[in-house]
């Protein structure tokens, strides 16, 4: 008979640092920011996210090219109503990218795994939030970054007037993000696969944008312009344009706003229900997930 060894490999005990939580915390936001441009992974998947954003430019830049030659202020583009205008290069944005953050781990059933970390349930939901709310900021901020620094470049006229402009379309494209991260988020972890993730987004968008359109159309066809501007905060482009427009005093760029300062505080309370909400809907999705 052959004789047997037993190898005592054992397990060595780490005595180094432990980073703990807020380092978990933080490589995971990295890690899906990074995701949400296809940065390490294939090829292939950074194709969209940046055709994407480089269209998100060319209006930006040409708007700027032409007012250098012409010199007319008008040609500028509004820094408040570019997120509106590319509102459907937007949402194929988050359609694309939001299952990538949402749903990957729930397909493959490797959501166990990140809670056997020192993350809890909530920091896996806000991390995830927040990575897809600054690919968004990222995407709309630039060119509106780059209409304000052509247009000081090409002296633009009256530069603190423009400063004000910039800084509170800033805010806006903040509330942007959030908003449609957090929709966006909400409608993809509940998709497992990617191919319907993206087909729910859109939907979600499109349904939302022609509902709202149908009602406004009715209610001004019948002169009810307060109705019509009310109807718009069940869009989430034209929700958030009502407190850039109310609260951050931008120039319209829906149909119709809700009227008044107390349009734009309900549209703000309205934004901040769905970004709540929405964590709370990904709170309990992933903590059932993670229990699984």
């Amino acid at each position: 008979m052959s004789t047997s060894t037993i190898h005592d490999i054992g397990y060595r005990h780490y005595d180094g640092r432990r980073n703990g939580r807020a380092y978990v915390l933080r490589s995971l936001y990295l890690h899906s920011l990074r995701a949400a441009f296809g940065l390490g992974r294939p090829a292939r998947a950074k194709v969209m996210p940046f055709i994407l954003g480089a269209i998100m430019l060319l209006p930006a830049a040409g708007s700027v090219a032409v007012f250098a030659v012409t010199k007319q202020e008008d040609v500028l583009m509004r820094y408040s109503s570019y997120a509106p205008t590319l509102q459907v290069i937007i949402a194929i944005f988050l359609a694309t990218q939001a299952p990538v953050l949402a749903s990957r781990e729930l397909r493959f059933h490797v959501v166990p795994l990140y809670f056997s970390r020192p993350v809890g349930h909530l920091d896996f939901v806000l991390a995830k939030i927040a990575a897809m709310a600054t690919a968004l900021f990222a995407l709309i901020g630039v060119p509106v970054t780059v209409l304000y620094v052509g247009g000081l470049v090409t002296k633009a006229p009256d530069s603190a007037d423009q400063l004000g402009r910039y800084l509170a379309a800033l805010v806006g494209c903040a509330l942007f993000a959030l908003v449609l991260a957090a929709i966006g988020m909400v409608v993809a972890a509940f998709t497992p696969r990617r191919g319907f993730g993206v087909a729910a987004v859109i939907a979600v968008f499109m349904l939302s944008s022609t509902l709202v359109l149908v009602v406004q159309g009715i209610a001004e066809n019948q002169t009810n312009f307060t109705v019509s501007g009310w109807a718009g905060l069940f869009a989430p482009f034209n929700l958030v344009d009502t407190v850039q427009v109310r609260l951050l005093n931008a120039e319209k760029s829906s149909v119709q706003v809700a009227p008044g300062l107390k349009g734009g505080v309900v549209a703000l309370a309205m934004c901040a229900a769905l970004v709540f909400g929405s964590v709370a809907v990904l709170y309990r999705r992933f903590r059932k997930a993670g229990l699984s």
